[in-house]
């Protein structure tokens, strides 16, 4: 995603004309392979990060771990330092959703350096994966994703009232249970009650605590029954928005004021034939 409105100015150097036509545009042949190998380079990082969490490899190959990490976080440094100095108001990227994202990808190893194992956090780094759907023009993606994220946006109201009434239940099923059951039977206080509540009404039931009484049982069974009515509560809510916003997403037209044109993306905001800004008609 380029950052729109960033290139940089006409009276800029050549050499930051050329750094930021490398680093943020995949329609060049140079931008391409830049974006490419960078991808790759991402996945193999991500990769060696996950292979010295195991103890085995640690302790064979521990100090290539951390000698190929740090060469890693330099190339990733650099490259943060290449994308702020070419755009015309480095702010505007540095405060972007791929800017932060990008100094996240780097800190966790320079963190390190006083926070033992933090450098494992560096495993943000597979969100800058999402530059392949502009390296490869998969916009098609991009459009789906605004209809997703219309449809969360639209039922936002409705999941906060239903979180807060789960909220509200788990606190009295967990105070019922505590007192079905006791710390007798390992149900010790309302708080780890509630713990037990929550994993029992999402239906995950992990089995480290149990009613151990018939009527803690029971009591137990009910509230599984209730967990999967529960669950379909915000599945039907974000369906029925999803829906709504698909619709609102086909039936749009962009109609270019200029050339006329009718085939542009229902969230375009210009002409992709002659770059007029587009009239919206429903």
């Amino acid at each position: 995603m380029k950052i729109r409105n960033n290139a940089p100015e006409t009276t800029a150097p050549n050499w930051k004309k050329a750094i930021y036509r490398v680093v943020f545009e995949a329609d060049t042949k140079p931008g391409k392979i830049f974006d490419v190998v960078l991808l790759w380079t991402i996945l193999f990082s991500v990769f060696i990060v996950m292979l010295e969490s195991i103890s085995e490899f640690k302790s064979s190959f521990g100090i290539v771990f951390v000698k190929l990490e740090w060469a890693f976080t330099i190339l990733f440094t650099a490259e943060y330092l290449f994308r702020i100095i070419s755009v015309a108001k480095p702010r505007r990227y540095i405060f972007s959703f791929y800017g932060i994202v990008d100094f996240l990808a780097i800190v966790p190893t320079y963190l390190s350096l006083l926070v033992t194992g933090s450098h494992f956090l560096v495993v943000v780094r597979i969100l800058r994966l999402l530059r392949v759907f502009r390296i490869f023009k998969l916009t098609q993606f991009l459009s789906q994703a605004e209809i997703l994220l219309a449809a969360l946006k639209a039922s936002r109201p409705k999941i906060i009232v239903f979180l807060l009434t789960v909220f509200s239940i788990v606190i009295i099923i967990g105070s019922l249970i505590y007192v079905l059951e006791g710390p007798e039977n390992g149900f010790r206080n309302i708080p780890l009650s509630i713990y037990w509540a929550i994993v029992t009404l999402t239906t995950v039931g992990y089995g480290d605590i149990s009613p151990q009484t018939p009527a803690g049982q029971f009591f137990a069974s009910i509230v599984m029954i209730i967990g999967y009515a529960i669950i379909a509560v915000p599945t039907g809510i974000v369906s029925v928005e999803l829906a709504e916003a698909s619709r609102k997403g086909k039936g749009r037209v962009s109609i270019c004021p200029g050339c006329k044109n009718k085939d542009n993306d229902a969230d375009a905001r210009f002409c992709k034939r002659c770059g007029i800004e587009l009239l919206s008609a429903d």
